[in-house]
């Protein structure tokens, strides 16, 4: 039976989470214009906005109508330009060049925010994406005590996310380069992927991974700190935390699964993965572990779903695993699966299970 209460009472409330801070340059970035004049100079204390904000694992590009080359040479003269993925320095509209940057980082334009010194380049950009977060440049300064800038926890994996997506760039251009099968890739990449029970000192990470991850999320629900860690505690829950390397580096924690665990069902409540590991087969591994874990106990496992824009790639991951819609009321479905399709885990991957 479907509780509709159950999923209101998860639904986002918290504020407007920005993954990716984008930075015109003449007259925001630095001051003056480049075309104009090559001795441009930094805004003040843009430095350590700019340092501040990737500390807190807020990501950085830029979107700039100007010469790419002399952009670039001048963002390697002041010592940033490894601090800006993806720069899109060329003459469109800023509106494609944020729609650019999102596609490659593989976040939701809503989780954009645009700073830039001139009306109608911000006025452009909220017109044709009202979902960006516009930001005249003359509240550069305020930039690091407003809210959306200021997660409540910054984790480990904040302080290395932008490492982590050059460490992607690495991975991506190796991808490209490789021929043969995706899965003889994979296999070259020597990936070592850990399941564990969380513990306390993964649930500031937990908590960030319910807010921030939105496209592979198969709820949409979100748990703060407090409610994640009576969970872990709790006889009837499961909540079980992935992390992943290779031999590019560390992906971080960017797995979560939470089980409630009855006598007579298990049922999967939340199960979301980062964006960073689509094309990986981490989510299939993981569940194929909780289907084993259910067929040992001998309970049915199912699982819940909500329907967004963005959270289809789960609901297929759930029917390449062999569940099937029992329920459904409004956008909430109820899956079972009936264990005739538990796959093996793969040969490319080490898996570690630790309690």
């Amino acid at each position: 039976m479907i509780v509709k209460s159950e999923q209101k009472q998860h639904q986002q409330t918290t504020k407007k989470t920005i993954k990716c801070l984008v930075w015109d340059l003449d007259n925001t970035l630095w001051k003056g214009v480049l075309l104009e004049d090559e001795r441009v100079e930094l805004a003040n204390r843009v430095v350590e906005i700019i340092k501040t904000l990737d500390s807190r694992g807020i990501l950085q590009s830029i979107a700039s109508k100007n010469d790419r080359a002399k952009a670039m040479e001048k963002l390697q003269e002041f010592g940033l330009q490894d601090y800006f993925l993806y720069p899109q320095i060329n003459w469109n509209s800023k509106a494609h060049s944020l729609q650019q940057i999102a596609e490659k980082i593989n976040i939701g334009i809503d989780a954009i925010a645009f700073i830039d010194d001139r009306m109608f380049e911000l006025e452009e950009v909220q017109f044709s994406l009202p979902e960006v977060l516009c930001i005249n440049a003359c509240n550069l300064y305020k930039l690091l005590t407003m809210p959306e800038f200021n997660p409540r926890f910054i984790t480990e994996d904040s302080q290395k996310r932008r490492l982590m997506y050059l460490s992607d760039l690495e991975r991506k251009q190796a991808e490209s380069e490789f021929i043969g099968t995706q899965e003889a890739f994979l296999a070259t990449l020597k990936m070592h992927l850990t399941i564990s029970t969380a513990k306390e000192e993964d649930l500031q990470r937990a908590e960030e991974l319910t807010v921030r991850t939105n496209q592979l999320n198969t709820t949409g629900y979100t748990y703060s700190y407090e409610q994640l860690d009576r969970f872990r505690q709790s006889k009837q829950h499961k909540l079980l935390i992935a992390s992943l390397t290779d031999k590019y580096g560390d992906y971080g924690k960017i797995g979560l699964v939470l089980v409630e665990c009855l006598d007579n069902c298990w049922t999967i409540k939340l199960f979301l993965m980062s964006c960073r590991v689509m094309s990986r087969g981490v989510g299939t591994v993981m569940l194929n572990y909780l289907l084993n874990l259910a067929q040992e106990k001998n309970v049915p496992l199912r699982a819940e779903f909500v329907a967004n824009n963005r959270n289809r790639m789960m609901y297929i991951t759930y029917k390449f695993a062999g569940f099937k819609e029992i329920d459904k009321q409004d956008n909430l479905v109820i899956l079972e699966n009936n264990f005739q399709q538990i796959q093996p885990f793969p040969d490319y991957l080490k898996i570690d299970i630790t309690d």
